[in-house]
């Protein structure tokens, strides 16, 4: 995956492009070419990762959440439904991945700082970088090893939204409480038919517009207006708020194609 980011990178840097959104999930392997684009004179904002938390990398500002602390709300927050000394344990497609890896060190450290034990600790259970393998792997780790556990995480997509209906497989649903990340609809339909506890949303689509405005409007300006940095949050999903999220039709879902914006009935004076 890094080559082809990189790849892509210099070859944006090459052609001169007015600025560069990334992704960074290697502590080292952005460090040059980001520093090649701002040398270049273009401007590049990271997103959704910034490199390691004690290392972060050397774009003008990153959009997205503090991924270890929302390990460690993650971790907290499983911990509260759990009985101290219960064991939990972690799903990661990618250990290592510095978009996840940070959430998996976070919520294995609140878990054992709450007393429960964590299987694997912050390595977790590795399913694979792959939909099908995390579709093999996640399930036989649940039907083997089900009785062992009561609690149970993710900390990506892919896995959470297997979690949910692979509890539910194995008769685990009531005896494992769980939990993970974002907003796949089968994640979604797992918390309100309550397989799943919560996940969490850290607003994806800011991750990808604000960047994106942030660079326009830096060379609009001559650089004037630099991008700030932008924690797009954490926000649980539970079964009491999570309607909402499959009842809006809305055009930045993806759901609707109708344009929506707000009406006003006369003209605005100041």
């Amino acid at each position: 995956m890094v080559p082809t980011m990189l790849s892509a990178f210099n070859a944006a840097v090459t052609a001169g492009s007015p600025g560069i959104a990334t992704t960074v999930v290697s502590a080292t392997s952005f460090v040059a070419p980001i520093n090649s684009a701002l040398s270049a004179g273009i401007p590049v904002v990271t997103y959704n990762a910034n490199g390691s938390t004690s290392n972060p990398t050397n774009g003008l500002a990153y959009v997205g959440q503090e991924l270890y602390v929302s390990g460690q709300a993650v971790g907290a927050r499983l911990a509260s439904l759990m009985t101290k000394g219960n064991t939990a344990v972690g799903f990661i497609a990618q250990p290592g991945s510095l978009n996840i890896q940070p959430r998996m060190d976070g919520a294995t450290q609140a878990l054992e700082a709450a007393g429960m034990k964590v299987l694997f600790g912050n390595k977790g259970v590795d399913t694979g970088a792959s939909a099908t393998q995390e579709a093999q792997v996640l399930p036989a780790f649940l039907q083997s090893h089900g009785s062992q556990i009561q609690g149970a995480f993710a900390v990506d997509g892919g896995d959470t939204a297997l979690l949910g209906t692979s509890l539910e497989k194995y008769n685990l649903v009531g005896k494992v409480h769980a939990g993970g990340f974002d907003l796949e609809p089968q994640t979604l339909t797992a918390i309100s038919v309550g397989q799943l506890d919560f996940t969490v949303d850290q607003s994806p689509y800011l991750q990808g517009f604000l960047p994106t405005l942030y660079l326009y409007l830096w060379q609009l300006s001559g650089g004037l207006v630099a991008p700030p940095p932008t924690n797009t949050g954490l926000k649980f999903v539970t079964k009491g708020n999570v309607g909402a999220y499959s009842a809006q039709q809305t055009r930045f879902e993806g759901s609707t194609s109708t344009q929506k914006y707000i009406k006003h009935s006369g003209a605005i004076s100041t």
